[in-house]
C-alpha cells in the first residue's frame, strides 16, 4: 500500500499474522515430537514433568483403573482431538469403553479429563479449561499440587463451566459419570 506524507511517498509495512495449524497438518508436521500439544491452532511446548507430577498421574491412573475396571478406558497422557484446531494431551482421561486404535478420542468419547498442575495451573485453568468447556466435555478435574487442592469443573454451557467446586485433602472426589465411585485423590 502506498502512502504519502510530508516527506514524500512511503510504503506501509504489512502486519505479521499468526499461522493456525489444523489437526491434520499438526499431526503430519509434529508426529513423533514429544512434549508439544495443539491448542486453538497454536503449538505449545508442555511443561516438564517432575517427580510429584509423575507420581500423581501414576497414582490416579491406578485408582481409576482399579475402581472402574472395564467400565471406562483410562487414557494417561495421551492426546484427544478437538476439531478443528486442538489436540491437547491431558494428564488423564476417562473414555467411553471402545477401541481407540484407529483414531484418537474426540469430546463425545470423554467422560472426565484430569490435568495435574505443578507449574501449569494458570494455563490449565485458562486456555485448556476454556477449550474443554467449548468442546462440551462434561467434567474436568485440575489437581493443584502446590496448594494440594482438587478443582472440579462441571456443566459446560456457552463455553464455560458453570459449576466449580474445590476439594481439600481428605475429601474424596466422585466422577459425574460414575456415581458412587469415590476417588481418594490426595
Amino acid at each position: 500500500m502506498k502512502a504519502t506524507g510530508f516527506m514524500g511517498p512511503c510504503y506501509a509495512k504489512a502486519m505479521a499474522t499468526r499461522y493456525r495449524f489444523g489437526l491434520e497438518e499438526y499431526e503430519r508436521l509434529f508426529r513423533g515430537i514429544r512434549d508439544v500439544e495443539l491448542l486453538a491452532g497454536e503449538v505449545y511446548r508442555m511443561s516438564p514433568i517432575g517427580p510429584k507430577h509423575a507420581w500423581s498421574v501414576a497414582r490416579l491412573n491406578r485408582l481409576f483403573t482399579e475402581a472402574l475396571g472395564d467400565r471406562a478406558v483410562v487414557w494417561p497422557q495421551n492426546p484427544i482431538r478437538i476439531p478443528p484446531h486442538s489436540e491437547p494431551q491431558p494428564d488423564l482421561a476417562l473414555l467411553r469403553p471402545k477401541s481407540y486404535g484407529e483414531g484418537l478420542p474426540t469430546p463425545e468419547d470423554v467422560l472426565l479429563l484430569v490435568e495435574v498442575a505443578e507449574t501449569s495451573l494458570e494455563h490449565d485453568q485458562g486456555l485448556k479449561l476454556s477449550l474443554y468447556a467449548q468442546a462440551g466435555i462434561p467434567e474436568v478435574w485440575v489437581l493443584d499440587l502446590k496448594e494440594n487442592r482438587l478443582h472440579v469443573y462441571r456443566t459446560p454451557k456457552a463455553g464455560v463451566y458453570t459449576e466449580h467446586r474445590i476439594l481439600l485433602p481428605g475429601e474424596e472426589a466422585e466422577p459425574l459419570a460414575f456415581p458412587g465411585v469415590r476417588i481418594p485423590w490426595s
